[in-house]
């Protein structure tokens, strides 16, 4: 019988090792999975690669992970903003890395792991520094810089419900990122704010198919406030 559900938080983010590249869903506070966020702060990996939309939030999540000086470098879109503070003084004193990666461009390299293509070229970028050291290319006559697919070890991401198998449906914007870096893992590992029987999912409302989904665990929070 197939069946991912984790019986705590602490069991689905078990075995997540130092230097480990992690996904984290989410676009700012809305789909972040502070809960499993807070399990891997207790697990202690360190030296840990983020790939997220942006740098933090105050004192939460992604930004949690950095101000305990588990993270090595931050891959992501936005990393200012008027309450990324934490990432800010770190990577002014030269304590963490960052990798500047337009958002659209973001999606798509996650994209391309998920659908084992090695990389695709893109006019984003092209001209400026994002694209030092990168290959280009003109293609009827327009310049394009070379992405390569962005892949991880890990990917933590929050959907509204699941069953035992995997399947994951989304409420509203908390979607965003989510599907692409299920898709982009080695391992997914999903809270849900509910584990529903099997068949109770509508199969054309499921978005991330349980082939993405390797843990899923039940944690209730306040889905208003996801």
């Amino acid at each position: 019988m197939i069946n991912k559900v984790c019986a705590t938080l602490t069991e689905a983010v078990s075995g997540i090792q130092d230097g480990s590249t992690v996904m984290i869903g989410g676009f700012g506070l809305a789909g972040m999975p502070v809960e499993l966020i807070d399990a891997l702060l207790a697990q202690g990996a360190r030296e840990l690669t983020l790939v997220n939309n942006n740098a933090g939030n105050g004192d939460t999540g992604v930004a949690a992970l950095l101000k305990h000086g588990r993270v090595r470098k931050v891959i992501c879109s936005f990393p200012r903003q008027v309450d990324s503070y934490v990432f800010d003084a770190l990577y002014r004193s030269g304590r963490v890395e960052l990798e500047l990666v337009p958002q659209g461009t973001l999606a798509e390299r996650m994209r391309a792991a998920g659908a084992g293509i090695g990389g695709f070229f893109t006019p984003t970028a092209y001209g400026t520094q994002l694209a030092k050291g990168k290959e280009t290319r003109e293609i009827d006559g327009k310049h394009y810089v070379f992405e390569k697919a962005l892949q991880a070890d890990y990917a933590l991401i929050k959907a509204y419900r699941g069953d035992r198998w995997g399947n994951l449906v989304y409420r509203k914007s908390a979607r965003n990122f989510t599907p692409v870096m299920a898709s982009a893992a080695t391992c997914t590992i999903a809270q849900v704010q509910e584990v529903v029987p099997l068949g109770a999912l509508d199969p054309e409302a499921i978005v991330t198919p349980s082939i993405f989904v390797h843990r899923i665990v039940e944690c209730h929070v306040d889905q208003e406030a996801a």
